[in-house]
């Protein structure tokens, strides 16, 4: 491939200047002091001198997310349960769906929730009101935690931020409804789940993370939904906590994970 991937990270020498590592301060260069000036001149060297493409954020950074969810609710409740036990370095600030299932469920974690039906007739209507919710709460990251509705080449467009989405690992050769229906019948050995970034392209974006497990013949149905529930719920978690860590390079349709 010919390409050079690196990622380092450093300590400040100086901690009271932690309040000024944010990512426009860094670039700018401006007002900074000891080893934040020193990144910034470093990020300029590289670009200029060396002709490299560089990203630098403080781990002070809690970007913005909102959690896109249906009616499933086994990554919704896992999410938010790390999040509070601050396994994340981000703050949720919207919990958006298309139905009032977890509506109860959000509000008694103390999160807003944003119920925004969607219908064939209405995608539009309701894809602007959600574009309109996160540049109102100034989100920058978004997650589909089993949302079950494709977002529009339109959409991703205009948001123009990541959006991470969470699937079983059938796809595509179980694509459709009751994928574990579908892969029990087929008698399969393996089930897992992708987490991945979306594009236009349905399921198809940079993959982060994947997991299987093992079953045999002797599991049913419920058992490969519970364990592929399981998966999901472990996967996607594990994909956000390396994007939120900036670990996460994505070069053409593929990623490149600093774990």
């Amino acid at each position: 491939m010919g390409i050079f991937f690196q990622r380092v990270e450093w300590q400040p020498a100086l901690a009271a200047v932690a309040e000024e590592a944010s990512g426009a301060g860094v670039a700018g260069g401006k007002n900074l002091s000891g080893d934040l000036r020193a990144a910034a001149e470093f990020g300029e060297f590289a670009r200029e001198e060396l002709g490299m493409n560089v990203r630098m954020r403080s781990s002070e950074d809690r970007p913005r997310v909102a959690v896109f969810v249906s009616k499933a609710d086994h990554c919704f409740h896992d999410l938010v349960l790390r999040w509070q036990a601050r396994d994340f370095a981000a703050d949720l600030v919207a919990i958006v769906s298309n139905h009032l299932d977890l509506a109860a469920a959000a509000r008694g974690y103390g999160l807003p929730f944003f119920h925004i039906p969607v219908t064939n007739g209405t995608r539009a209507a309701a894809e602007a009101a959600q574009l309109a919710l996160l540049a109102e709460k100034g989100v920058e990251l978004v997650v589909l935690a089993r949302y079950m509705q494709v977002l529009s080449a339109d959409f991703l467009q205009s948001w123009g931020g990541s959006v991470i989405n969470i699937h079983h690992s059938f796809l595509p050769a179980f694509a459709g409804g009751r994928p574990y229906h579908q892969a029990h019948a087929r008698g399969v050995k393996l089930i897992g789940a992708t987490a991945h970034y979306a594009t236009r392209d349905l399921d198809e974006g940079p993959i982060i993370h994947q997991d299987v497990a093992r079953v045999t013949h002797r599991h049913g149905v419920e058992e490969l939904v519970r364990k592929g529930r399981d998966l999901e719920r472990q996967v996607l978690a594990q994909a956000l906590r390396w994007h939120l860590e900036g670990r996460v390079l994505v070069y053409g349709n593929k990623t490149v994970v600093f774990d």
